[in-house]
């Protein structure tokens, strides 16, 4: 009798954001493979569940993905959970999925929480279209290459990141990128949650030197970013035409519309 494979999302920080569906399926299944089995088991105690867990981390997951297939084919039926959110979204899990695939054994998702769609919601930034960057290089040459490939990304751009390397990232997107406007959104669900929203600019003067928990970045894309220039651009005419400085114009518009002061200074100085 062959098994089946449940990927299930978790609560991403509230322990109450769960699904009867979910809570159905972690009392029914033989088996959780789960990212760290102690957190996992804070969730399974909140709601009187008591279960089998193996781990299943970014560590041993190769080793892992062969042991879990062959159970599932003698029938067991295994439920993957990571620390929270959808496992296989910069977690574990897509190598167990594929496998399960490859083998014609029975997929389930049982979805959920999800940090990308609550930080996008969260930000007020356009929806409608977004990509989703998972965490940016560590190393700055890198990662800088790698925003400089989305320069003229139209959609909204969405990262996370680890709360030490925040304000590098950040400093990189403005370099890179421009002074968009954007959102970082930190702890979400949880009691100390956090969005902050403005330029990159605004969000890096008010950044807490000892920012803790988990953070998502919410950039704009190209297109947005694109439209308030020329916004900021029309707006600092009409600050010349009242009498101002170029240079005190730009950057005054820029500051408003959350754009670089020197694009807006260009515009200025080459009308269209």
């Amino acid at each position: 009798m062959t098994g089946q494979l449940f990927v299930c999302a978790t609560p991403i920080g509230n322990l109450e954001d769960v699904s009867l569906r979910l809570l159905r399926t972690l009392r029914e299944v033989d088996l959780i493979a789960a990212e760290d089995t102690r957190r996992t088991r804070k969730l399974l105690t909140a709601h009187g569940i008591r279960a089998q867990m193996v781990s299943y981390h970014q560590g041993n997951e190769h080793k892992q993905t062969a042991y879990l297939t062959q159970k599932i084919r003698q029938g067991t039926r295994l439920a993957l959970v990571s620390d929270g959110g959808m496992p296989g979204i910069s977690d574990p899990g897509y190598l167990l999925v594929q496998a399960c695939i490859a083998e014609g054994l029975p997929l389930e998702v049982v979805p959920g929480p999800s940090a990308v769609l609550s930080a996008l919601v969260l930000s007020g930034l356009p929806t409608a279209r977004f990509v989703f960057e998972g965490f940016l290089p560590k190393p700055q040459g890198e990662k800088r290459t790698r925003l400089q490939a989305l320069a003229e990304e139209g959609r909204t751009l969405i990262f996370f990141e680890a709360p030490g390397r925040v304000a590098p990232t950040l400093h990189a997107i403005r370099d890179v990128l421009g002074n968009r406007r954007m959102a970082l959104a930190r702890e979400l669900t949880k009691v100390h949650e956090q969005v902050i929203r403005g330029t990159v600019d605004e969000v890096l003067e008010v950044l807490e030197e000892d920012l803790k928990g988990e953070v998502v970045l919410v950039v704009d894309g190209a297109a947005t970013a694109v439209a308030s220039l020329n916004d900021a651009v029309e707006m600092a005419r009409k600050l010349v035409d009242e009498g101002m400085t170029k240079s005190k114009a730009a950057a005054e518009a820029a500051s408003t519309v959350g754009v670089p002061r020197r694009s807006v200074y260009e515009g200025l100085l080459n009308p269209t």
